[in-house]
C-alpha cells in the first residue's frame, strides 16, 4: 500500500519534531517516521543505572531551548512540558580550592567572583550587560536561515560600527584569550572555558570564545533548565503538539531510501517495504553524510557535493557514565552542592592538555568532565536523599571500544570525581556506561559518538555547514531539505535546524514564494520577519 501525504519528516529528534510542528501549523498533512521505538533522538530518558533513578541518556540541560525563540513560541507547556532549575546554574570545581559558581542571579555570580579576585565581579556584570544589549537580535539572527538579513541589520543598528567590530572579533576569539582580556583571576575564565568545551573547539582555537560566552550568558540569563520528569518529556511534548495539529508520528519505522524522480524528492521507502509519496517535501532530521550517501545516493548529487562530503568532519566522540547514588555527591567544594551542572577534572591549563591529547588521538589522562546532578535540578529524578548523576567527556576518534578500553575510560572518569568528591565511589549503587559505539547504536545520528552533527569549528559553520555553499536547508534535490544538526546553526536543542528547513519548504511550496498567512498568525509570527 502506498500512502500519500504533503510531507514526510525523517527522524523524530527535536529538529524533526519542530519541523513537523511548523508544517502542521501551516495546514500540511505530515507524517514523521522514526527508526527508534521512542521519539526524541538524543532527547530521551530511561531507568538504566538502577530502578527508580531516571537518567537522561544524551542531552539533559537546555539553556538553548530556554533561550530559543523557536522552542519558546511553541508553548509546549500546553502539551505537558514543565521546567525545573537547580538552586545554582553551574559550578566549576578544582581538586582543591573554592569553586567558581554561576548563580541564578548575575549579582550573586559577580559577588562570588569578586570574593576570589577584586575587579572580576564588575567584569562579569559588564559581560552580562553586553549580552542583554544584543540578546534578542543575536538569537534571532543565529536561529534564522542565512543570510538573516533583517535580523543582522537590526543587530548592527543596535551595536553601531564599534560594537559590531567588537562582536565580530569575539566570534573568532579563542576562549582563553577572552578570559585573559576580561578577568584577573581564574574563576571567570573557568566558567567561560568550561562552557566553551561543551563544543569540540579547543580552548586555544578561533571561535571557542563565542561558544563560551554564548553558553555562559544564556546560563546567566535563562539558567540551565531541565524538563520535569526527564529530557524525554520535552520530546513527548513536541510529539504531542504534532499530533494535536493533525500530524502522524510513527516510531519503529526506519526510512531506507529517499525516492528521487526528475531531480525531485517524491517520497520515501521504509525497511519494512512501505512506500510513502509526498506532494510537497521530504525533510530529513539525519546527518548530512547519512542523508546524501545512504538515503539519496551519490548518483543524484553534483560531483562537487560528493567531493565536499569526503571532507566533512565529525565532532569529537562522547563517552558517558551514569550513576545511581544513595546520597548527594560529597564535594570538597561547598559551591558544587546546589549546582545542576558541574565542570571538573582540570584547571585552566588542563583544558589545553585535554585538547592536545585529543588532537594526538589519545584519551586525556585527566579528562575534562561535564557532570549533571539531575535530582538536584529536578527532585522527581530519584528517591529523596539520593542523586541521579551522569558525566560525559570527549574522547579521540578511532578508538576501539573493547571491554578493557571502556573500563579504562570509566576509571579515568571516576578517578577525577573521587579527587573532587572523596567518597564518591562509596555512594554508587548502580552504573550504566555509554561508549561512543553505544551512543551510535541508540541513535544513528550520533555517528561514532559525535553528538553535534559535525564539528563546531569555524571551517564548518555558517556558509560552510555542512559543506561549503549557502549554509541553507535546501539540497541539490528539489523538495528535499536538511533539517538536522548538520545544518546551520548546528548542534544543541534549539529547534532552529528543523524550523529553518520547514520554513524554506513552506516558502518553496507557495506559488509566490511566501509563507502561508496561517503560519504568520500562529506562535511563529515573530520569527517570520526574514521570510
Amino acid at each position: 500500500m502506498v500512502r500519500t501525504v504533503d510531507a514526510v519528516v525523517v527522524g523524530a529528534g527535536p529538529n524533526g519534531l519542530v519541523a513537523a510542528n511548523a508544517l502542521v501549523d501551516a495546514g500540511w498533512d505530515v507524517l514523521v517516521l522514526e527508526e527508534q521505538p521512542a521519539v526524541g533522538g538524543a532527547v530521551r530518558t530511561a531507568e538504566v543505572a538502577a530502578p527508580g533513578f531516571r537518567t537522561d541518556l544524551f542531552s539533559a540541560f537546555y539553556p538553548l531551548a530556554a533561550g530559543s525563540p523557536v522552542i519558546r513560541d511553541l508553548h509546549l507547556e500546553e502539551h505537558g512540558l514543565a521546567w525545573s532549575r537547580a538552586p545554582s546554574v553551574l559550578a566549576h570545581v578544582l581538586d582543591d580550592g573554592p569553586a567558581a559558581v554561576l548563580h541564578a542571579l548575575p549579582e550573586d555570580t559577580a559577588a562570588g567572583l569578586e570574593e576570589q579576585t577584586a575587579g572580576d565581579g564588575e567584569a562579569w556584570l559588564r559581560l552580562f550587560a553586553g549580552w542583554t544589549r544584543v540578546r534578542d537580535p543575536l538569537l534571532d539572527a543565529l536561529f534564522s536561515p542565512l543570510p538573516a538579513a533583517r535580523h543582522v541589520a537590526r543587530l548592527l543598528r543596535r551595536l553601531g560600527t564599534g560594537g559590531a567590530l567588537d562582536l565580530a572579533r569575539l566570534a573568532v576569539l579563542p576562549v582563553r584569550r577572552l578570559a585573559d582580556e576580561t578577568f584577573r583571576g581564574e574563576g571567570g575564565g573557568l566558567l567561560l572555558t568550561g562552557n566553551a568545551m561543551h563544543a569540540d573547539v579547543p580552548a586555544d582555537a578561533a571561535g571557542s570564545g563565542l561558544f563560551g560566552w554564548l553558553l555562559s550568558m544564556l546560563g546567566q540569563d535563562v539558567g540551565f533548565p531541565v524538563p520535569v520528569g526527564g529530557a524525554g518529556e520535552l520530546a513527548a511534548a513536541l510529539a504531542a503538539r504534532v499530533r494535536a495539529g493533525g500530524g502522524v508520528v510513527e516510531t519503529g519505522t526506519r526510512v531506507e531510501r529517499v525516492l528521487v524522480s526528475g531531480g525531485r524528492a517524491v517520497g520515501v521507502t521504509t525497511a519494512r517495504g512501505g512506500r510513502v509519496r509526498v506532494r510537497r517535501a521530504v525533510l530529513a532530521d539525519v546527518s548530512a553524510p547519512a542523508l546524501y550517501r545512504d538515503l539519496v545516493g551519490t548518483a543524484h548529487l553534483p560531483d562537487r557535493l560528493v567531493r565536499d562530503l569526503d571532507r566533512f568532519q565529525w565532532d569529537h566522540p562522547t563517552f558517558k557514565v551514569n550513576w545511581a547514588l544513595d546520597r548527594p555527591l560529597p564535594w570538597r567544594s561547598a559551591g558544587a552542592h546546589g549546582a545542576g551542572t558541574v565542570h571538573l577534572g582540570v584547571d585552566r591549563r588542563g583544558f589545553v592538555d585535554v585538547s592536545a591529547a585529543l588532537s594526538k588521538g589519545e584519551p586525556p589522562d585527566r579528562p575534562f568532565l561535564v557532570l549533571g546532578q539531575m535530582t538536584t535540578a529536578d527532585p522527581t529524578r530519584s528517591p529523596a536523599g539520593t542523586e541521579s548523576a551522569w558525566a560525559y567527556t570527549h574522547v579521540p576518534h578511532g578508538t576501539e571500544w573493547t571491554v578493557d578500553a571502556v573500563a579504562g575510560q570509566v576509571r579515568r572518569v571516576e578517578d577525577a570525581l573521587e579527587r573532587a568528591a572523596p567518597g564518591f565511589r562509596d555512594a554508587v549503587v548502580g552504573r550504566s556506561v555509554q561508549s561512543p559505539a553505544g551512543l551510535q547504536a541508540a541513535d544513528a545520528n550520533l555517528a561514532g559518538g559525535a553528538v553535534n552533527g559535525g564539528t563546531s569549528a569555524v571551517h564548518q559553520q555558517l556558509f560552510f555547514r555542512p559543506t561549503p555553499g549557502l549554509g541553507r536547508p535546501e539540497t541539490p534535490v528539489a523538495g528535499l531539505y536538511l533539517a538536522s544538526a548538520s545544518a546551520h546553526p548546528g548542534g544543541g536543542v534549539h529547534g532552529a535546524c528543523g524550523w529553518n528547513a520547514a520554513r524554506v519548504a513552506l516558502a518553496a511550496a507557495s506559488p509566490w514564494g511566501r509563507l502561508p498567512r496561517a503560519l504568520a498568525r500562529s506562535a511563529w509570527g515573530r520569527l517570520l520577519q526574514d521570510g
